[in-house]
């Protein structure tokens, strides 16, 4: 392979808490070495959390201006890659020996819709597959050309400041600009296989482990799990709760706008709203650190249609340390190329240690109305308060068929949401359930290999 190592430049995709920043800098290591077992001059490689104090630049875009002023110049590659990427360096660099680096090269392993759905605001529904766009676990790559140009549209036309979703769908959508920028181009040698796994040996790219582990799951007893739900739907979601994955959970209560002695479910005096329930979940943070609950290091807020697997949260649950301020779930942003926040959506299921919860009530954060929208006005909260908000993949606010399936071929999912148009208790049976009677997506993903 070409000895231009140092026209290649790596984007760990990283975040600020401490087990990821830990992970990052374990593959940073690895490339760095490989480098060198190559005898190659190091490459440029940048962890993404500690290139600037803005939280929007996970979002990417924001950071293409500067990415272009520190390697427009001199380098011909921008490889992005995720924690849990792993890397064969030289089979990269012969991979990206096939392009031409003086053009506009999108490089991705892609993946596209089976049907149109909410998180890409319903994009392409004529025709949901004919759109791709990179599944980041196997890595992308970005052409020096297509970074300046790129940067310059950044700098000249405002990004929209709305909502960040689905990140990987909507970077496609920006570089792709209607037909007049590049599509992706799908690269066979970028894998999101386990390294281990018949046919890898072809891959530049490969993934380490799906659940990452961290010695002992957390105890049951140190979990504890809020279920918000009200008066209209304790006849049709709460028993999808009770049939499905209530039994999971050793400390649970439901909150509601009616006491109901049946379920049982406590009400905390919150009138419900049809919109954001703001006014109740800080209800149940102030609960959460108060007598009336057992005290734990970690709480679970949920939606009444969350469907969930608790063993597999309390596996995650292990890698983290407790007496940090953690908040972790599906990561969403708003207005992150002006400031912005980022925010855990709450449908997926919202995870906070104890540390977390005392920070938030602490520093005075309040609804600015009881039917804000909670896990937004929390987003904000954290924001001030620098306290990092905590992606993880395996939490999903919508439902398995909203999600490219090739995507989640390679996760053993924690959470989905929602019932519409679906049966939920057989979604949970197929994604979410792993006990003996259970043929769950580990068995189909071996298969599918």
């Amino acid at each position: 392979p070409y000895d231009h190592m140092n026209e290649v430049v790596f984007v760990i995709q990283s975040q600020r808490n401490s087990f990821h920043a830990q992970q990052a800098e374990i593959r940073r290591t690895s490339l760095l070495e490989q480098a060198e077992s190559l005898g190659q001059s190091p490459p440029a490689v940048l962890l993404l959390h500690s290139l600037s104090d803005n939280e929007g630049d996970w979002s990417i875009l924001p950071l293409m201006p500067h990415l272009s002023s520190l390697f427009g110049k001199n380098s011909s590659w921008i490889v992005f890659l995720e924690e849990e990427t792993s890397v064969q360096v030289a089979k990269l660099l012969q991979v990206l020996d096939h392009f031409d680096r003086r053009k506009e090269w999108f490089l991705g392993k892609p993946l596209h819709d089976e049907e149109s759905t909410i998180i890409h605001h319903y994009a392409f529904a004529e025709n949901p597959s004919i759109f791709k766009y990179p599944d980041f676990t196997a890595s992308w790559a970005l052409s020096i050309p297509l970074v300046n140009r790129l940067t310059n549209k950044v700098k000249n036309e405002p990004l929209k400041s709305d909502f960040t979703i689905d990140l990987k769908h909507e970077i496609a959508l920006y570089i792709w600009e209607n037909g007049r920028g590049p599509q992706l181009t799908a690269v066979p040698e970028l894998c999101t296989l386990p390294q281990d796994a018949p046919g890898a040996e072809r891959c530049a790219t490969t993934l380490g482990r799906h659940l990452p582990s961290c010695g002992k799951p957390v105890q049951k007893e140190d979990v504890f799990v809020a279920v918000k739900t009200c008066r209209k739907f304790h006849a049709d979601r709460v028993p999808v709760v009770k049939r499905t994955w209530e039994k999971q959970a050793l400390l649970l209560e439901y909150y509601s706008d009616f006491a109901d002695p049946t379920i049982p479910t406590v009400n905390l005096g919150v009138p419900n709203t049809d919109r954001g329930h703001c006014g109740k979940t800080f209800a149940i943070l102030e609960r959460y650190v108060s007598d009336a609950v057992p005290k734990t290091n970690w709480l679970l807020i949920v939606d009444d249609d969350t469907l969930i697997s608790l063993p597999r949260l309390q596996a995650l649950l292990g890698c983290y340390d407790p007496k940090e301020p953690v908040c972790l779930g599906e990561r969403y942003g708003y207005g992150l190329s002006q400031g912005g926040y980022s925010y855990i959506t709450g449908g997926g299921g919202m995870v906070f240690s104890h540390e977390a919860v005392l920070r938030i009530l602490r520093s005075g954060c309040k609804c600015y109305s009881n039917d804000a929208p909670d896990d937004m006005v929390l987003g904000m909260c954290l924001n001030a308060l620098k306290v990092p908000v905590t992606h993880s993949p395996l939490f999903h606010q919508a439902r398995p068929e909203d999600y490219s399936r090739d995507f989640l071929s390679h996760q053993i999912p924690i959470s989905f949401h929602k019932h519409w148009n679906i049966d939920p208790i057989a979604v949970f049976h197929k994604w979410l359930r792993d006990d003996g009677e259970s043929t769950g997506p580990q068995n189909d993903f071996k298969e599918e290999l």
